[in-house]
């Protein structure tokens, strides 16, 4: 007792005490099921290629990826995000690698759904910046603006093909007024309503994504400011979340996920399907870049973001720690 009155009269640091006591109250825990490993596969690599602007993720060749999926299996992960990188002359206007039956992208949906079966959830990107000679996330019209209603007809395929080639859940990431609809169609169309839709929601036009361009090698000229939000906007986001429900999205996305936690938390709130979040390629790398300069306790600094993501609530979180983080979970 003080002689300060009666204060502290509550105590809230008797459970802080011991770490039995932190763990026992804990309001938020991880678990390996959480998470959603991102992958790159590359076309006409005999190695797995290292990206440096993310220091422990590779561009992997077919033989690599599938290598990793089955060590995701094993840690426990619920998903792989598989993104194809083909080879630069295959690129072309139209993204016609996307919709390629042979296309890396829907080998490696083969290579993997093989490999694993139905243990892995198998998810595709479904847009067309990889694919692209222009690296933007759909076809261009004679003013080299992006046409939505174009681009939509070639996600329809895309979806097809996807789905084809053995996706659980597509994700369609190019943020097209209507692209939800048009794909739950296309999918319908050909007798895959069981196929999920992960929808891209929220996806702001961020500086966090610099890395994420190396490693599937775009070639985007410009910016996607016309497609993808503005940061400065949060009411925008519930409006896109409203549409993507209506349309058909079986989860919804929001990326990226650090900066932009306030926004977790009120999709979260206002919505009774399974919330995503993307932990993208600059934040990632803004923590191995630190923790390599001893600046960040590198293990503390990773499970304290995504616990902070799960926190806000996502229910499940795409990072490139996926498996790594299971693994010390288990």
């Amino acid at each position: 007792m003080t002689k300060y009155g009666s204060f502290p009269g509550t105590r809230p640091r008797r459970l802080r005490t011991t770490p039995a006591m932190r763990r026992m109250v804990a309001e938020t825990r991880l678990h390996p099921a959480d998470f959603i490993l991102p992958a790159f596969v590359r076309e006409g690599v005999s190695e797995p290629v290292p990206i440096q602007a993310m220091p422990g993720v590779v561009q992997h060749t077919r033989d690599s990826l599938k290598k990793a999926a089955l060590e995701a299996v094993e840690a426990g992960v619920s998903g792989i995000m598989l993104f194809g990188v083909p080879e630069d002359s295959k690129k072309d206007a139209l993204g016609t690698p996307g919709t390629d039956p042979d296309g890396i992208l829907q080998v490696a949906l083969r290579d993997v759904r093989a490999e694993v079966g139905d243990d892995l959830l198998v998810m595709s990107d479904l847009c067309l910046d990889e694919t692209t000679d222009h690296g933007h996330c759909g076809v261009l019209d004679a003013q080299g603006r992006v046409d939505n209603d174009a681009t939509l007809e070639r996600y329809a395929e895309m979806a097809q093909v996807q789905a084809d080639a053995g996706a659980h859940v597509v994700g369609p990431s190019g943020m097209m007024d209507g692209q939800i609809g048009v794909v739950r169609d296309a999918l319908d169309q050909i007798g895959r309503e069981d196929v999920s839709i992960l929808a891209y929601t929220v996806k702001y036009s961020s500086a966090f994504y610099g890395p994420f361009r190396e490693a599937v090698g775009s070639s985007l000229q410009g910016d996607r400011k016309t497609y993808q939000q503005d940061p400065a906007n949060l009411r925008e986001s519930m409006r896109e979340l409203a549409l993507d429900l209506e349309e058909g999205a079986d989860m919804v996305m929001v990326k990226p996920a650090g900066p932009y936690l306030d926004v977790l938390a009120r999709v979260a709130d206002a919505v009774d399907v399974p919330v995503v979040a993307y932990q993208i390629s600059g934040e990632y790398s803004m923590i191995e870049a630190a923790a390599e300069k001893g600046w960040v306790d590198r293990d503390r600094a990773i499970f304290e973001a995504l616990t902070g993501i799960k926190r806000a609530g996502a229910r499940n979180i795409l990072t490139y720690w996926a498996t790594e983080a299971a693994r010390k979970l288990r």
